[in-house]
């Protein structure tokens, strides 16, 4: 197993960035990769996007992990798209035993829609490198989503590596057991480790409430304050928008 560890830079320019400003400018790319009639916008932003990764210096293997269930994904609606359309057909597949065709229509309605997926998770992705999750949920906390969602998910957040750490202590003891010699001691012994899990977590959400309590907490978190806008990187989100703006137009 391996420990969970924060995927931001802090040091990079772009992580100083307001949060609130990066969290705007994203979530108006991606409605217009969203609403994209064609494929060359959402490419455009699926460069932008790779490119921002590669400023942020991430290496390669964290890329490839992240990228790699979406990749799947566009390879099976390609699949079910080329094959399933029906339309005109570009070529043919025979199997002896089964035979299909590849629809034009369907392949480039696959293509489509394979370009918004790549567009959208590179802009996610790139959101996620260069923006702190506290600091994600502050923004997000801004916009006016419900304080107790935030509250849950930073707390969650929080102890999401407590508890990776506690599953590294068991798993690690299990193995020097012997625990997962075996399929069905495995199974036995991936179930005790969930289990110490599931306890282990609602021990920690009382024990938490508890000290909270004591401690005065009513609710308001710290990071939902924020510093004053900076006109500098409101025109340069501005200006990157804007540009968008105009090759999505195109």
């Amino acid at each position: 197993m391996k420990t969970i560890k924060p995927q931001n830079n802090r040091q990079h320019q772009l992580s100083s960035c307001d949060p609130r400003v990066k969290l705007v400018a994203a979530l108006a790319l991606l409605v217009m990769v969203i609403s994209s009639a064609g494929i060359a916008f959402p490419l455009l932003v699926t460069a932008f996007g790779l490119g921002v990764c590669i400023w942020l210096q991430v290496p390669a293997k964290q890329l490839l992990m992240r990228f790699a269930e979406p990749l799947f994904l566009v390879m099976v609606v390609l699949l079910l798209k080329a094959l399933f359309s029906g339309g005109e057909p570009l070529a043919s597949i025979d199997l002896h035993w089964l035979q299909l065709s590849v629809s034009r229509t369907g392949l480039l309605e696959g293509c489509r829609i394979a370009a918004r997926i790549c567009g959208a998770v590179t802009l996610v992705a790139a959101l996620g490198f260069a923006t702190p999750f506290t600091e994600l949920l502050a923004a997000l906390a801004w916009l006016r989503l419900p304080r107790g969602f935030i509250e849950v998910t930073v707390f969650a957040w929080r102890y999401l590596f407590v508890l990776a750490d506690d599953a590294q202590v068991i798993h690690a003891a299990q193995k020097n057991r012997l625990g997962y010699v075996g399929v069905r001691r495995s199974f036995r012994s991936l179930g005790t480790l969930a289990g110490a899990l599931v306890i282990k977590a609602f021990d920690s959400s009382q024990t938490m409430t508890v000290a909270m309590t004591q401690r005065g907490y009513d609710g308001t978190l710290p990071l939902m304050k924020h510093r004053p806008f900076r006109p500098s990187e409101l025109l340069t989100s501005l200006l990157i928008v804007t540009a968008m703006g105009i090759f999505w137009r195109l």
